[in-house]
């Protein structure tokens, strides 16, 4: 596979052409772009997939939901309707994609919409909801619309820095790219970072000259779903883990960490599940040979699979802060004050 992308390096390269040329005619006006008097944050990465986007527009709508009036807004990735809807309780997966419908179910005090088109979805709500800031998700790319802030997350084991651009690496612009951001985050980092890898990390982002943060992934103490089980009870089950995620390698690293006993199907990021497929999961589960089992997932899968399988739980996830959480505080309220 890799000798394959390395075969494909001159569209790679043209690649980069397009998409610096396009860059160029945003920053200079020739294409234009809006902005909005209401903040505008945007969450997003330069590489496709897998930073840990969904758990930090959490930890933004946690930060800010009861100080001020939040607003969230998504392309709705993989959904099978089209242009600009306000999510309410009637609307599933497949109306507006996993993410938005996870924000909308998970937190009150906020307003979830999606829209391919950013200007579009952001003008409908700041008519509509009159938010005081509005989160933008995996939008880094959207040049059409002018943030007022932009957070660029790069996961600490392939940075944007080492990677290379579409269809040889991973990297859907330059790291280039990463001069529009205000803040660089640092994602899913070992809880252990030593004090020499950090600073070995930041040399590699210090030409940027990027605010940069570490965070990591943290999960619940607990399942949530049909049933509530302790992680450190988990070890007494048979688990049918099913994903549909870009990376479940961390949650396989988990589980493997607390000693548990699990079988793993995995589906492609943000999967639609056929009949045929919920069938095939029925039947594996019901192969388990244990009294004690059920199935597990991620929170994200949680929203698609919900109403089609009993047996079903998820182990939810946190964004956290290595170090310096307050000082990504308060430049996120100051930027909104």
């Amino acid at each position: 596979m890799k000798f394959l992308r390395f075969l494909l390096y001159p569209f790679a390269i043209i690649y980069d052409v397009v998409t610096t040329f396009r860059n160029f005619f945003f920053d200079v006006g020739i294409f234009k772009q809006t902005s909005f008097k209401t903040p505008v944050i945007v969450v997003g990465n330069l590489s496709i997939g897998g930073t840990g986007k969904t758990p930090q527009i959490e930890y933004l709508i946690r930060l800010l939901k009861d100080q001020f009036k939040t607003s969230v807004l998504s392309r709705g990735y993989k959904r099978t309707t089209a242009g600009f809807i306000m999510l309410n309780a009637m609307h599933s997966a497949e109306d507006v994609g996993d993410e938005p419908l996870q924000y909308f179910k998970k937190f009150n005090k906020i307003s979830v919409a999606v829209a391919a088109d950013r200007v579009q979805g952001v003008t409908k709500l700041i008519a509509e909801k009159s938010p005081e800031v509005i989160l933008l998700d995996d939008a880094y790319q959207h040049r059409k619309i002018k943030g007022s802030m932009y957070l660029l997350l790069t996961k600490y084991d392939t940075l944007f820095s080492d990677d290379f651009l579409l269809p040889t690496g991973n990297l859907r612009e330059s790291g280039r790219g990463a001069r529009r951001a205000d803040v660089i985050l640092v994602t899913k980092c070992p809880r252990n970072l030593t004090e020499v890898t950090k600073h070995k990390i930041i040399e590699r982002l210090k030409k940027y000259n990027k605010r940069v943060f570490f965070t990591f992934i943290s999960y619940n103490k607990e399942t949530s779903g049909s049933k509530t089980i302790l992680v450190d009870d988990l070890k007494n089950y048979a688990v049918l883990l099913i994903t549909g995620i870009a990376n479940p390698k961390p949650l396989l690293s988990f589980l493997i960490e607390n000693k548990v006993n699990f079988k793993h199907l995995k589906f492609p990021d943000h999967h639609h599940f056929t009949n045929n497929e919920i069938a095939k999961i029925k039947e594996e589960y019901l192969g388990l040979h244990s009294s004690e089992k059920f199935i597990l997932t991620t929170e994200k899968d949680y929203v698609r699979l919900e109403s089609r399988l009993e047996e079903l739980s998820f182990l939810g996830i946190q964004t956290s802060f290595l170090e310096d959480q307050e000082a990504f505080n308060s430049i996120i309220k100051n930027h909104i004050k």
